[in-house]
């Protein structure tokens, strides 16, 4: 199930180190939903049809300028104009000196106020790339997530079937783990994945026999990465002796999430197969495929070309 994104302001502000010109009551509560912001020159010259309240306001050098133009009585009219459609947060850039009545209305509207000394559109751009992240569409998947030589691999399949202890070896042998037993999945293009733990469960593995053990406390922070993109999917499965399983990877497999298609394997699980060496060696494979090399088809056009060599001599 997708959860429906939304990011306080307050975290917002923290994170850009945001300057508070004017906070209200209900600033806590403040939310943002949506990664679009709008600079609100239209607005203040009457035109409000198609305005989105949701979005963030942002007035640089520009605004600024043009509302320089009005007696401070005009001014005030406009700016009402604009403060009075409401909107989540209203940003001055460039560290400009606020008029008298935008603190007056801000109050009045209980908008929040706060300033920046980025420039307008660098600040613009920085923003929409942090909330395309924040507010990306996510949903929660039962797995591992792990980085391995670089490569995101999501490691999935029925409880009990060897996960996390596939995990903890990886750890041992240098790798990252991200996440296990829950990875929240997100969608930040239509072609990107990036999955994280909930923050709860961040850095613990549950090992059946041991309990809960803390991967950063016991291998130390070289050990563990909050996100990653997801590259890969390993399903582990029970071994079943009348299935017939690839052996030799000519045919692309993939999983489907959240209507991207993530390359794929399927590894059966028995007594005495190193799964962790497995998902490592399916990590440094899926790597070379990307950059242009697939073994499965070398040997393939080394076969041919024999059979062709063979049919020439005769």
């Amino acid at each position: 199930m997708e959860k429906a994104a939304k990011l306080p302001l307050n975290k917002l502000i923290e994170y850009f180190q945001l300057e508070v010109l004017y906070a209200p009551q209900n600033m806590e509560s403040v939310v943002i939903t949506k990664s679009d912001i709008n600079r609100p020159g239209l607005q203040m010259v009457g035109f409000s049809k198609l305005f989105d309240s949701t979005r963030i306001q942002i007035m640089g050098k520009v605004e600024f300028t043009f509302l320089e133009e009005f007696p401070t009585e005009e001014r005030e009219k406009k700016l009402e104009r604009f403060f009075e459609l409401g909107f989540p947060v209203l940003v001055i850039t460039r560290g400009q000196q606020i008029f008298p009545e935008m603190m007056e209305l801000a109050e009045k509207y209980q908008i929040p106020l706060v300033r920046t000394e980025h420039g307008t559109s660098q600040f613009m751009s920085m923003v929409i790339r942090y909330l395309n992240i924040q507010l990306a569409p996510c949903r929660t998947r039962h797995g591992v997530l792990c980085e391995i030589y670089g490569e995101g691999i999501l490691i999935m399949g029925e409880s009990g079937v060897g996960k996390s202890e596939a995990a903890i070896e990886l750890v041992k042998r240098g790798h990252r783990l991200v996440a296990d037993d829950a990875v929240e999945i997100k969608k930040i293009s239509d072609s990107t994945l990036v999955g994280s733990s909930p923050d709860i469960i961040r850095h613990f593995v549950e090992v059946r026999g041991i309990g809960i053990i803390d991967i950063k406390e016991i291998f130390g922070m070289g050990a563990i990465k909050d996100e990653q993109a997801i590259d890969m999917v390993i399903h582990l499965e029970p071994w079943d002796k009348n299935k017939q399983y690839d052996r030799l990877g000519m045919v692309d497999e993939y999983t489907n999430i959240m209507g991207i298609n993530i390359p794929s394997l399927t590894v059966p699980v028995k007594l005495g197969r190193n799964i962790a060496v497995i998902v490592e060696v399916a990590a440094m494979n899926n790597r070379q495929k990307k950059m242009g090399y697939n073994a499965a088809v070398e040997l393939n056009n080394r076969l041919m070309h024999q059979m062709e060599e063979e049919l020439n001599l005769q």
